[in-house]
């Protein structure tokens, strides 16, 4: 939940016992029972909220879909460029900065190509610009 494991929570426990003492500590037991029992009355107003508003729309939205810790960032570039590059025999657009190569560039993403990637040209030097 917080990052604590078993044995954590136990020191923390017992330190709370140390602080607090045994004729306050039910006092403040009391308090943290109360204080999730309206967290989760809160929680559940809300969603009851949400439902009222959104409609019978609500119940059909796949959560898990939306999920942003299912995205992963090497995938999704992945898939975009394997569509870019999913059709190899179609001619190369004039102007799009393609090769006759089935529109690869000099861009290596694990593929072999036929051909070396061309080389850079050379930048030019201004020697009195220095």
């Amino acid at each position: 939940m917080f990052g604590i494991n078993g044995g954590e929570f136990l020191v923390l426990l017992v330190v709370a016992l140390v602080i607090l003492g045994p004729e306050r500590l039910p006092h403040y037991a009391e308090q943290l029972a109360s204080l999730v029992k309206s967290a989760r009355r809160f929680a559940k107003g809300a969603q009851a909220q949400m439902r009222e508003e959104l409609g019978p729309e609500f119940d059909d939205i796949d959560w898990q879909k939306l999920d942003p810790r299912q995205y992963d960032p090497r995938r999704i570039v992945r898939d975009a460029l394997s569509e870019a590059w999913e059709d190899d025999d179609a001619p190369a657009k004039p102007g799009s900065g393609s090769t006759a190569a089935g529109g690869r560039t000099g861009v290596d993403l694990g593929k072999k190509s036929a051909r070396p990637a061309a080389e850079p040209s050379p930048v030019p030097y201004d020697e009195d610009a220095t």
